[in-house]
C-alpha cells in the first residue's frame, strides 16, 4: 500500500543523522550549519562609542544657542580624552570612544560645527547617538545555536569576535546514479533509441545548490551485473540517489539489486503525483532515495524528499520550505487520492501574490520545471479548487525573484 506524503517525509527525516564536524576557514563557513551553539566570547560593542561624526557633550551643558569649548578631537580607533570639562565639547567620529563625562553626541549638521567653539542649534538628550558598550550582545550570552545556517550576518558576528576558522558540520557526499540501457553521456552519439542522461546533471546540481559534494557514478544497465558494481559503489559515500528502475517493469531491478546489498526498503510507492514509484532505503548509516526515472518526477521527488533529507545531514535545523499561501488565478481540478505537486508561476500585484500553472502538468513536460518559480501542494482530499481560492506553495527560487517577476 502506497504511502502518505506526510508520512513518507517523516519517515525519511527519522532515518537522517547529522555528519560529523570539521572546522574550515572563517569564509569557506558560508552556507554551512554551525556544529556547535556559541556564546558570546566578547561583548559588542566593546566599549561606548560615537554612532555619529559630532561632538561628544555633557546633556546637563546642552540647550538650543549654547556655546561650548571644543576641547579636542577623537578619530575612529583614537584613544578618549579625559574628563570633558564643563562647557567643554569633543569633535568625535563614528566609532570613536566616547571621552569620559560625556554622555550624548550632537551630529555636525546640528551645530554650525565650529573650530574653537561650537554652537548647538537644537536640544540635546542623555544617550543621544551613544553605542553603549554590550547594548548589542552581552558577554557569554547564546548567539547562534547548533545548526544555524551562516549566511553573511552569521560570518560578520563570527569576525567581531575575532574568529578566523568555524567548526561546522561536514559537507554530504552523495553519489548520484542514473539507470536504463536507453541512456547515453552528454556528448555521445545520439539516435531514435537513445535519451540524453540528464537526471545525473541536475540531481548533482541540486545537491551543489545545497552544499553537498556530489558524486556522478555514471549509468548503470537494466541488468544485475552492471546495477551491482554500480550500486555497491554508491553505498560506499553519505548517501546514493538513483534514478529509474523502481517501477513495476520486467527490467525495474533497482529495489531487487539493493535487497541483495543488504539496503533495507522502507517505503515504496508516495501517495502523491508525479513520483509514485519513490522508494526510500537504507544501509546502516548510508540513505537511499530510488527516485523516478522521468526528468520532471527526478527534479520534484528530488525537491520534496531528499532535500530536507540532506539538509538534515549537514546539519541544518530550517530543513523544510516554509509554506505561504497563494491564491489561484484559474480554476484547478485533480484527481483525489494523491498529494499533487503543480508547477507554478507565482507574480505579485496590486492584489497580491497570484499563480497560474507553469504548462501541461504532464510529466513528460520539462518546460515546465523551467518556466515554474514555485511548487503548489494540492491536498489530497481534493479535487476542485476554484480561481481566487488560496492553496499552500513554497517557492522554487530565491523570495527576491519572485517579488521582482
Amino acid at each position: 500500500m502506497p504511502t502518505s506524503f506526510e508520512d513518507a517525509r517523516s519517515l525519511i527525516l527519522d532515518h537522517i543523522e547529522p555528519l560529523p564536524s570539521e572546522t574550515v576557514p572563517l569564509l569557506e563557513s558560508l552556507g554551512r550549519a554551525l556544529a556547535a551553539p556559541l556564546d558570546a566570547p566578547l561583548e559588542l560593542p566593546r566599549f561606548d562609542n560615537s554612532a555619529m561624526d559630532g561632538y561628544a557633550v555633557r546633556s546637563e551643558d546642552c540647550r538650543p544657542g549654547v556655546r561650548l569649548t571644543v576641547c579636542g578631537t577623537i578619530p575612529a580607533g583614537g584613544r578618549p580624552e579625559p574628563a570633558v570639562p564643563v562647557g567643554g565639547a569633543v569633535k568625535i567620529m563614528t566609532g570613536a570612544p566616547t571621552p569620559p563625562g560625556c554622555d550624548a553626541i550632537v551630529p555636525f549638521e546640528e551645530t554650525d560645527s565650529g573650530e574653537e567653539l561650537v554652537t548647538l542649534y537644537g536640544p540635546v538628550n542623555k544617550g543621544d547617538h551613544i553605542r553603549y558598550r554590550g547594548e548589542d550582545i552581552a558577554l557569554g550570552s547564546r548567539v547562534l545555536a547548533a545548526g544555524a545556517t551562516l549566511r553573511p550576518p552569521e560570518i560578520s558576528l563570527l569576525a567581531s569576535f575575532g574568529c578566523q576558522s568555524v567548526e561546522v558540520v561536514r559537507r554530504a557526499k552523495v553519489a548520484i546514479l542514473s539507470t536504463g540501457d536507453e541512456l547515453v553521456e552528454v556528448g555521445e552519439p545520439l539516435d531514435e533509441r537513445t535519451v540524453v542522461n540528464s537526471n545525473s546533471w541536475s540531481l548533482a546540481a541540486s545537491v551543489k545548490e545545497l552544499g553537498g559534494e556530489p558524486v556522478m557514478l555514471g549509468i548503470a544497465r537494466d541488468n544485475r551485473d552492471s546495477l551491482l558494481e554500480k550500486l555497491s559503489e554508491g553505498l560506499q559515500y553519505d548517501a546514493l540517489i538513483t534514478s529509474a528502475g523502481v517501477s513495476a517493469g520486467d527490467r525495474d531491478l533497482v529495489r531487487e539489486v539493493l535487497d541483495e546489498l543488504g539496503v533495507k526498503q522502507h517505503f515504496w510507492k508516495v501517495d502523491i503525483k508525479p513520483g509514485r514509484p519513490t522508494a526510500f532505503a537504507s544501509r546502516e548509516a548510508v540513505p537511499v532515495f530510488a527516485l523516478p526515472g522521468n526528468p520532471v518526477s527526478t527534479m520534484i521527488t528530488f525537491e520534496e524528499f531528499v532535500r530536507p533529507a540532506l539538509l538534515q545531514m549537514m546539519g541544518h535545523r530550517a530543513v523544510l520550505k516554509p509554506l505561504i499561501k497563494v491564491a489561484l488565478a484559474e480554476a484547478t481540478r485533480k484527481k483525489p487520492g494523491r498529494v499533487q505537486f503543480m508547477r507554478v508561476a507565482v507574480s505579485s500585484g496590486p492584489d497580491g501574490l497570484r499563480m497560474v500553472s507553469s504548462g501541461d502538468q504532464n510529466t513528460g513536460i520539462l518546460g515546465t520545471m523551467l518556466r515554474a518559480n514555485a511548487i503548489a501542494v494540492l491536498p489530497a482530499e481534493r479535487d476542485d479548487f476554484a480561481a481566487g481560492e488560496a492553496v499552500d506553495v513554497h517557492l522554487l527560487g530565491p523570495a527576491a525573484a519572485l517579488l521582482a517577476s
